[in-house]
């Protein structure tokens, strides 16, 4: 196991710090409760430019795709930052039916792209401690939206 640096460490902490502000909180809240899309012509539909929703969207999505790249550039030690977080995962697992979409649109094939990479390789790795992990998590993510879903009618 390779020894994170101290200032890797201190960066890790000062992108948990990043993640409680408030702002970025409620995006994050907000993408967990209502990001469920399956593809660009609903995100456009329901969340259209300038609005609540797509600009919640942007912040959480921008948010990792920049930790991904700090992470994939070993900026951060990657699996101390695999232990210690999860979330990234969740918020690529929602995005990805749509980001081939995303990319055509945008005329941009590497748009969020670090995140992509990223949480590949932290699948590999979660996979690697404990098989059947990530199909159990999308399973209780199903549920857990369901629930929300019930609770909103």
């Amino acid at each position: 196991m390779a020894q994170a640096t101290h200032d890797q460490v201190n960066l890790m902490l000062h992108l948990f710090e990043l993640r409680r502000e408030p702002r970025l909180r409620q995006a994050r809240q907000w993408f967990s409760e209502n990001f469920h899309i399956t593809s660009a012509a609903e995100m456009m539909q329901k969340f259209p430019p300038n609005s609540e929703g797509n600009v919640n969207f942007r912040m959480v999505a921008s948010y990792w795709d920049m930790v991904a790249a700090i992470v994939n550039r070993g900026l951060v030690d990657e699996e101390l930052f695999f232990e210690t977080s999860g979330e990234q995962w969740f918020v690529w697992d929602q995005m990805k039916p749509v980001a081939s979409e995303f990319r055509a649109m945008f005329k941009n094939p590497h748009s969020f792209e670090n995140l992509e990479e990223h949480c590949r390789r932290l699948e590999a790795w979660r996979e690697k401690r404990a098989p059947g992990s990530t199909e159990a998590m999308r399973q209780v993510i199903k549920q857990m939206q369901e629930q929300m879903a019930k609770a909103k009618k």
